[in-house]
């Protein structure tokens, strides 16, 4: 950043400010940039936030909806099961949530991110409807295609976004706190679920579980219509901003050395295959993908906290959906807190990772040799915590690594730990079946492992960083 000793005139005399930024012919004051920064976050971070919350809500409904009848009704194996969340994150061929991220950053480049936001929402939104009326297993695993085809943007798009309007010192509390809707969603995804399951079950003549689907789906809808009218767009085009206010938010950027595409020395816009050549390229996307990815594994045990919680000895399945709150509610406190602590040390966000993950895989390890249920229902939420603090630091640690790429670059940089994250949940929903209960011994190994290997990686890649910031100073 250059500060400068900048000329001023006011009514007809000249004055000197040293409180001021200058960078070419702009100028503003720590107030007019702190101001800028309000009205992105109070515009941006709630208007996501509450998407994610919705989103993870539509995501994980499944595992509420399979202990309060779903599995019966469609005659579903634990095969059968396992499918339907596969489906969500992949299928034969290039699509399904872990495939779409990058996908669709490399179209939200060039479109208004409010109207593309909104329009992901209001499908996945009407698919999620929909399952409430499903009959056979096969419109199950259509329609979660369908839902996993369109979330599968949010996400990447979302943390694209926040990269391109924030500075790096400013991205892991927000990044931090957008992903604690994930935790929250989980939360109030048990107490939904609690109440539609045991509140409307027959209602009309309909199943608790086909509710579920039903109410969770239109409040999609709904949130996504409110929320096109909020999201701001690009800070350069941003139509709720003054022409004053998006040069500020557009040089502050570019003076914390983040490339936004705005100048003609960065040359024409880059095509779609260069920009994935050019990210794919470069060792800090695999280095972040790949700890991203092993740490992601454990984001799968979700779709099985009713199951789990159900197999530790709560059998009434509405009292199994109520215990799985706890569980998102701590890791919500302790994700949310080591966002602001990463912001204070964010050269070395990844070793702080490294150290969640480990922390999670002992965990893991004492969760495989404790049998006692009230115990091992303790180390869940302990577990969790590690776990989720890992991912959304993680989500900074990719925003601030690849800020100095192209846009349109750093677009697929951003979205590719997403999709290797979330392709975890491939191999990761086979790892709890039903006659494993109630320990569920291979699931938490394979768990302790890869979040071990993570640790390990995230530490390498906190050591490439500091190197590469030593080459470059």
């Amino acid at each position: 950043m250059e500060s400068t000793l900048t000329t001023k005139t006011e009514g007809g005399q000249q004055y000197h400010s040293q409180d001021e930024t200058c960078v070419g012919d702009i100028s503003w004051t720590p107030e007019e940039e702190r101001k800028v920064v309000r009205k992105v976050d109070l515009r941006l971070i709630p208007t996501v936030w509450l998407m994610f919350v919705i989103s993870w809500m539509d995501r994980s409904n499944l595992g509420n909806a399979k202990i309060a009848g779903l599995n019966a009704d469609l005659h579903l194996s634990s095969t059968d099961y396992s499918l339907a969340i596969i489906t969500f994150y992949s299928r034969p061929g290039p699509v399904g949530y872990a495939f779409c991220g990058p996908l669709s950053n490399l179209t939200i480049t060039r479109v208004r991110p409010s109207i593309y936001f909104a329009g992901l929402m209001m499908v996945w939104g009407i698919a999620t409807c929909c399952m409430g009326a499903v009959k056979t297993f096969p419109q199950l695993l259509v329609l979660r295609i369908i839902v996993g085809i369109f979330e599968g943007g949010l996400t990447p798009g979302v943390y694209f976004v926040i990269s391109s309007w924030y500075v790096p010192a400013e991205q892991a509390k927000r990044a931090a706190f957008v992903l604690s809707a994930v935790l929250l969603g989980g939360a109030f995804g048990g107490i939904i679920a609690g109440a539609v399951t045991g509140g409307l079950e027959g209602r009309y003549g309909i199943r608790g579980w086909r509710w579920l689907f039903i109410v969770e789906g239109i409040i999609t809808i709904i949130w996504a219509m409110i929320a096109g009218f909020i999201l701001p767009d690009f800070p350069a085009t941003c139509r709720h901003f003054t022409p004053e206010e998006k040069r500020i938010a557009t040089r502050r950027l570019r003076n914390c050395g983040t490339n936004i595409g705005d100048n003609q020395s960065d040359g024409p816009r880059l095509g779609k295959v260069q920009s994935i050549k050019l990210a794919l390229s470069d060792w800090r996307t695999w280095g972040v993908a790949g700890g991203i990815g092993l740490c992601g594994c454990a984001t799968v045990l979700p779709y099985f906290y009713p199951t789990l919680v159900n197999g530790l000895g709560y059998k009434e399945h509405v009292t199994a959906q109520y215990m799985t709150v706890p569980i998102w509610a701590v890791a919500f406190v302790c994700a949310l807190s080591s966002g602001f602590i990463a912001d204070r040390i964010p050269n070395h966000r990844a070793a702080f990772i490294a150290g969640w993950s480990g922390f999670a895989a002992i965990i893991s390890i004492v969760v495989c040799v404790v049998e006692e249920y009230k115990a091992r229902y303790i180390l869940l939420i302990f577990q969790g915590c590690g776990v989720w603090t890992c991912i959304s630091l993680g989500v900074a640690v990719a925003t601030t690594t690849f800020q100095d790429m192209r846009p349109e670059v750093r677009a697929i940089s951003v979205s590719l730990p997403q999709a290797v994250g979330n392709a975890a949940n491939i191999y990761g929903a086979y790892l709890f079946p039903q006659e494993h209960a109630p320990r569920y011994l291979l699931g938490f190994v394979v768990i302790t492992v890869t979040l071990a290997a993570g640790s390990l990686l995230f530490a390498l890649v906190d050591l490439g960083l500091s190197r590469r910031r030593k080459v470059l100073a």
